[in-house]
């Protein structure tokens, strides 16, 4: 055994200095391979700043309260006494005031116009919220970040970083025209890249009013006095056997991991799909550099053969040099995908409630390091005809080229 490992580590470290004298074919399959795993990193980002914007968004400490039965904010609806039954409930916590911290909110949807799209694709739904003076206190990390909080009662309106970013016309001190009502926007705010950056809020009672919604809300969202799952279950519990209530109460985490779920999983397929299809590419690529690597190596192979070496340190050492080039091109995938595309912001649409989302490229390090196994496991698909083309070549063969 011990003979065998000291022939593979021979083997295998001349096959690692002569690469140099095979820069070009190897600098061929690297950038192959680091194409490939640029495409995989950069689609997969988008499903990593998809869930960055909903489910990493949000706190375990907040409750989201629906209609029973409705699967998102745009198919539920509440009267304002459902809502006051609602914020009675035990188990939310309270302000200085004594006044428990909740929001009932409405989730309308308005037209927006898109930065950087043909004059006839640009038009998309933008999600336009209702929201009470509480609102603020039951986003995980809301902070405003030019002019000022809107006031109750009045036509003023912030928006999300998100927002200001991806629609044109959207700044504070302007006004816009929306569900035929003017409002002027008088700040601008942030959420950590949460989902709330991609809206646009006013005072519930006036969005109920232009959008002719008399008193009905759609989803109430409640502050708990500590993220414990007695607290959450007492309040569930609370609520959901209320025979004057009809509700379904989920933590605020699980609301938005369902509501990424579909898209997650289809912007992943896609991902994989175009990986998959481009790695076929790749490895025919590899397969090249790796014959003309034998190639090159005739009279080496033959002579250590001659000298007692076997097949398998042969076939190790084609197949370590092809991944050694792998892993490089998958990490070469991943510095561009980080460089080029970390933190760009970027729309698509939520399926759940057709409108626009915000959200940023997210490459985070395990998709750097899903990009480098990418590129092993295509080198090393790559490295095995070679490899055994190598271990099988006569010794004649290469004896008659020295």
């Amino acid at each position: 055994m011990a003979t065998g490992l000291s022939q593979i580590a021979a083997v295998t470290a001349m096959n690692v200095r002569n690469i140099p004298e095979r820069w070009a074919s190897s600098l061929v399959a690297v950038v192959g391979i680091g194409g490939v795993t640029l495409v995989l990193i950069a689609v997969l980002s988008i499903a990593a700043g998809f869930r960055q914007a909903l489910e990493l968004s949000g706190s375990p400490d907040v409750a989201i309260v629906l209609r029973s039965g409705s699967t998102n904010e745009m198919s539920s609806g509440f009267g304002l006494n459902q809502v006051t039954l609602i914020a009675e409930a035990p188990g939310i916590k309270k302000d200085d005031k004594s006044n428990p911290i909740y929001s009932a909110e409405l989730y309308v949807l308005t037209e927006g116009k898109l930065k950087n799209k043909d004059a006839d694709a640009n038009s998309a739904n933008l999600p336009f919220r209702g929201v009470s003076p509480a609102a603020p206190l039951l986003r995980k990390s809301f902070k405003i970040e030019e002019g000022r909080m809107m006031r109750e009662g009045t036509n003023e309106i912030m928006v999300g970083d998100g927002v200001v970013a991806n629609y044109q016309d959207i700044a504070v001190g302007k006004k816009v025209r929306w569900g035929n009502a003017d409002w002027e926007i008088v700040g601008r705010f942030s959420d950590d890249g949460g989902i709330a950056e991609s809206e646009a809020w006013a005072d519930a009672r006036l969005v109920q009013q232009v959008w002719n919604r008399g008193t009905s809300f759609q989803s109430v969202r409640l502050r708990l006095t500590d993220d414990s799952a007695a607290t959450f279950k007492g309040l569930k519990d609370n609520l959901t056997k209320n025979p004057q209530l009809q509700v379904a109460v989920t933590r605020e985490p699980e609301f938005y991991a369902e509501q990424q779920a579909m898209m997650s999983t289809l912007i992943k397929g896609v991902g994989f799909f175009f990986a998959i299809l481009m790695g076929f590419a790749a490895i025919f690529a590899a397969v090249n550099t790796m014959l003309n690597a034998v190639a090159t190596r005739v009279r080496e192979i033959a002579t250590l053969r001659a000298m007692g070496f076997g097949a398998a340190p042969v076939v190790f050492s084609v197949l370590f040099e092809a991944m050694l080039l792998g892993a490089a091109g998958g990490l070469l995938g991943g510095v561009l995908a980080f460089v080029l595309l970390n933190g760009s912001q970027s729309s698509t649409l939520n399926f759940q409630t057709f409108s626009q989302i915000t959200y940023a490229f997210t490459v985070t390090p395990q998709l750097m390091v899903t990009g480098i196994i990418y590129g092993l496991v295509l080198t090393f698909i790559a490295g095995i005809l070679p490899g055994i083309r190598a271990a099988r070549m006569p010794i004649t063969t290469g004896l008659r080229e020295l």
